[in-house]
């Protein structure tokens, strides 16, 4: 897999480092070994290098909640870890996508976590588990991911004397998002704990919008020198080419893929898709996404199936085949009230599809308002049907934001760019240098 401008080289007994591949032509493994650089290490080689020279190819350990989220989140970047030489370790919740982790070629580490655990003696439990995993695999680098993974795996890497760690906020949450007066005591228990936790020397952090790196530095959370700004895990761009929108002489279909929770804005579209019936407007609400129990803030399926009968929204579950969603829905709508950088709506802009999104922290980052899509008001279902109605009835205003939509993707979030920003910020951290420094 192509990285940009940075390819693995010179992997010595003692340290493997990263340069750019300008002027480079060859990459040296084990015993002065040369190997093209133009090509990946082909997988049996990897382990064949691992075996003879353990120690020598550096190793990664991804802590992630869920392992669904790896793979809908992180699998390229894991991929392109694989591939570069690396040993790979996922450390996460194994649910029903452990075999498919491993058929990657990827080490599988089950953790005890649970994203809705709140009993003390629970969570003690799954920072321990973490350390022992450390203890196991000795990672050169351990990348978290998440609110919850940041904070055990850096508890962790503290017991363990991990030195290396890449704390990624993608999005920071319901505890930055709800507004109950537990849930406010709770947001200054964690900045409290973070700005312990992620100003230690070796610890990168990376966000993935403006409004969080601001919040950040605003609260003494991250050091400015060791905070990193990657807008998402990137979209695939060959994969979900931008196709010719649906016909016009059909209800125009709205399709919010998320999990269905209730800071997604799901309440508020299906409100919205009320009154736009009542104005006489031929539309449909596609609601496309898994339940999610574990979260707080998540509807059950007799609310869906609630929704479904008064003819409001029609849930479709979880869908893999993403492309098609979009090969037959106009518009993309994620009435969100906050997001890291949301990568149902970069894929809607791949296929070319016009976006209403609130104007919240990181769903304003995916468009500009009025040019690829409509910003609208959080938690307010009028101005929502507002806009639904402005792109219903008007084709051409839709052809032109979704043409603009699919030229930002390819401008700001294809794969291979937010691939070739961790590879630049992981060599630094092998080197011992630049924003992993102390």
């Amino acid at each position: 897999m192509p990285f940009g401008r940075t390819t693995p080289v010179a992997i010595s007994a003692a340290r493997c480092t990263y340069i750019s591949s300008v002027g480079r032509r060859l990459l040296l493994v084990g015993a002065k070994r040369l190997v093209p650089t133009g090509c990946a290490l082909p997988f049996p080689l990897q382990k064949a290098a691992t075996a003879l020279f353990p120690g020598i190819m550096p190793k990664i350990m991804f802590f992630i909640t869920e392992d669904w989220a790896f793979l809908s989140h992180r699998l390229v970047l894991g991929q392109a870890c694989r591939d570069a030489g690396w040993e790979v370790v996922i450390a996460t919740n194994v649910t029903d996508h452990g075999p498919e982790i491993q058929r990657h070629g990827f080490t599988l580490q089950p953790l005890p976590l649970n994203r809705r655990g709140a009993n003390p003696f629970g969570e003690l439990r799954t920072v321990l588990a973490v350390a022992a995993a450390l203890r196991r695999h000795r990672p050169d680098i351990l990348h978290c991911v998440a609110l919850k993974p940041v904070l055990y795996g850096n508890l962790a890497a503290i017991c363990c004397g991990q030195r290396r760690t890449v704390s990624a906020l993608a999005g920071m949450g319901y505890a930055f998002t709800g507004t109950s007066p537990k849930v406010r005591a709770l947001r200054s228990l964690l900045v409290a704990g973070l700005r312990l936790l992620l100003r230690r020397p070796g610890n990168q952090v990376i966000v993935q919008n403006d409004d969080d790196r601001a919040l950040l530095l605003r609260h003494g959370i991250a050091v400015e020198r060791r905070l990193t700004l990657i807008r998402g895990s990137g979209v695939d761009l060959a994969a979900l080419p931008a196709t010719p929108p649906p016909p016009a002489n059909q209800p125009i279909i709205f399709a919010l893929v998320a999990r269905m929770l209730a800071d997604k804005g799901i309440a508020e579209a299906v409100e919205a898709m009320r009154q736009l019936h009542r104005r006489g407007v031929a539309c449909r609400l596609w609601l496309v996404g898994k339940l999610d129990p574990h979260n707080p803030s998540a509807f059950s399926e007799s609310q869906l199936r609630a929704w479904e009968a008064e003819s409001a929204a029609e849930w479709l579950g979880h869908r893999e085949d993403i492309a098609e969603i979009w090969r037959q829905a106009h518009v993309a709508l994620l009435p969100s009230y906050r997001e890291g950088m949301p990568k149902a709506l970069l894929e809607a802009a791949a296929c070319g599809r016009p976006i209403i999104t609130t104007d919240v922290i990181g769903c304003r980052e995916v468009i500009e308002d009025g040019i690829e899509g409509i910003l609208v008001p959080a938690r307010e279902s009028e101005g929502l049907a507002n806009a639904m109605q402005r792109l219903a009835e008007d084709q051409s205003l839709r052809l032109t934001m979704g043409r603009a939509a699919r030229l930002r993707a390819e401008r700001h979030f294809g794969e291979e760019r937010v691939v070739a920003q961790h590879f630049e910020l992981y060599r630094r951290c092998l080197e011992g240098s630049g924003p992993c420094a102390a």
